[in-house]
């Protein structure tokens, strides 16, 4: 019967999402640590986990609009009109995964929009700290000769006292 081959592919979902839930988690650690090594790394995991996601959403769509053939509703409905037009006990199994799923959606996108808010705090920090950066500094040429020294100016601070 096609709603056990849906089930079975609303149960493999709701894993990715919990992996995805785990990988922003995860995301938000490196960030929250400052530790900025492994945020390309952390960003490709959940970009991973979201392409497995698709790849399941569609093939969740075609089993979908399949059953919802059978049942006599119309291609693409929610999981919730599936539930309703479900037989027992699937249209009880079905309202579990739509409850999982709104909850879920929920968590992941509280992460990711806390994710969003640490990146675009440590960027700004990032620009607040060149923008005070001194503009007098000193530079070099491609000679490698201190371009303010050269004309009278001061000494390269950071490059001729680190030396």
């Amino acid at each position: 019967m096609g709603l056990a081959e849906v089930s079975g592919i609303l149960w493999k979902e709701r894993e990715l999402l919990e992996l995805l839930l785990f990988k922003l988690e995860e995301e938000q650690l490196v960030l929250a640590s400052g530790r900025t090594r492994w945020l390309a790394h952390a960003t490709r995991e959940v970009e991973f986990v979201m392409d497995q996601i698709r790849s399941t959403e569609v093939l969740r769509a075609a089993e979908v609009d399949a059953v919802a053939a059978e049942l006599g509703l119309e291609p693409g409905p929610s999981l919730g009109a599936l539930a309703g037009a479900a037989p027992e006990p699937w249209g009880e199994l079905l309202r579990g995964h739509r409850d999982a799923f709104l909850t879920m959606t929920t968590e992941i996108q509280n992460l990711a929009d806390a994710n969003r808010d640490l990146l675009t705090s440590g960027a700004r920090a990032v620009r607040e700290a060149l923008l005070g950066l001194d503009p007098g500094l000193d530079t070099y040429t491609a000679q490698g000769k201190n371009v303010a020294a050269s004309t009278g100016g001061s000494r390269a601070h950071f490059v001729d006292e680190a030396l």
